[in-house]
């Protein structure tokens, strides 16, 4: 049995798999706002919650906003800015009393699209998250993807490609630096823009994340593209971007697909499970 944990801005979700991937027990609580402590506790409480449930020790996964520092092991890179400079491995791993993996949560929703979801059965995957933040994951034969910095896949805090006139001025980012793909591409940043202008902030963001994936593609050259977060729930974007993107990926012809999530928002608490291994073959 393996239990996958979700630790999001605004909730966390835990769900109980079993070794074929089929899911016994789904519960979600929200998240304490800006309160690390307690934060750590609800989510041991919801792992509590799900064993008592299924009758149970599970294996624990747990995708967070952010990564864990390849020098000191604490979180660093998280718009959950109350978890950024803490251990949260070793409290959690010290709060259950056993071994707890983490990841990127954009890497578990790669993950799980990977080995039963949208990109099943190809070599490479680029899972996308288009929600609160903009992050990525990477998934090469079935395996994450991570990188010696911790940090493959986050095309969230690149420059957009090629600004225009209404990108500009380029907008200010909580990391420090200013015009990252995150602040044109987020959910957030499209309301307020939708605020402005209506209708044609689907156009300008159709165009911007054609051109940011497009990026990505002339740098990893991705079988499958797979959107997750609010946005992906928007079907116009699976015709349009691959229409805009042609144009700046470097390639008479782009195979590369993007696909809508098979698990939709489920899909990064289920590759929290599946950092333990995924199912066996069949």
């Amino acid at each position: 049995m393996r239990i996958g944990i979700d630790l999001g801005g605004t909730k966390i979700e835990g769900i109980a798999l079993d070794d074929s991937g089929a899911m016994l027990v789904r519960w979600r609580v929200a998240t304490p706002q800006g309160d690390y402590r307690a934060t750590v506790e609800a989510v041991a409480a919801l792992v509590r919650t799900i064993e008592a449930e299924i009758g149970r020790q599970c294996t624990v996964g747990v995708g967070m906003p952010g990564a864990l520092s390849q020098v000191s092991g604490r979180v660093k890179n998280s718009n959950s800015t109350c978890l950024i400079g803490q251990p949260l491995q070793g409290h959690l791993e010290a709060a259950l009393a056993r071994e707890v993996r983490l990841a990127n949560d954009a890497n578990c929703f790669a993950l799980s699209e990977a080995i039963d979801g949208a990109g099943r059965g190809v070599r490479v995957v680029f899972g996308v998250i288009l929600g609160t933040g903009v992050g990525g994951g990477i998934v090469v034969d079935g395996r994450l993807l991570e990188g010696p910095n911790a940090i493959a896949g986050e095309w969230g805090h690149n420059p957009l490609p090629l600004p225009n006139e209404d990108d500009l001025p380029l907008r200010p980012c909580y990391c420090g630096r200013a015009g990252c793909i995150e602040t044109y591409l987020s959910g957030p940043a499209l309301e307020r823009e939708y605020a402005l202008v209506g209708e044609l902030a689907w156009i300008r963001y159709e165009a911007r994340l054609a051109r940011s994936l497009a990026g990505v593609i002339n740098l990893l050259d991705p079988d499958v593209i797979v959107l997750g977060g609010g946005v992906s729930n928007v079907a116009r974007l699976y015709a349009s971007v691959p229409r805009l993107w042609a144009a700046h990926v470097f390639s008479d012809h782009v195979t590369t697909r993007l696909e809508k999530p098979t698990h939709g928002d489920s899909s990064g608490v289920r590759g929290a499970a599946w950092l333990w291994g995924g199912p066996p073959s069949r």
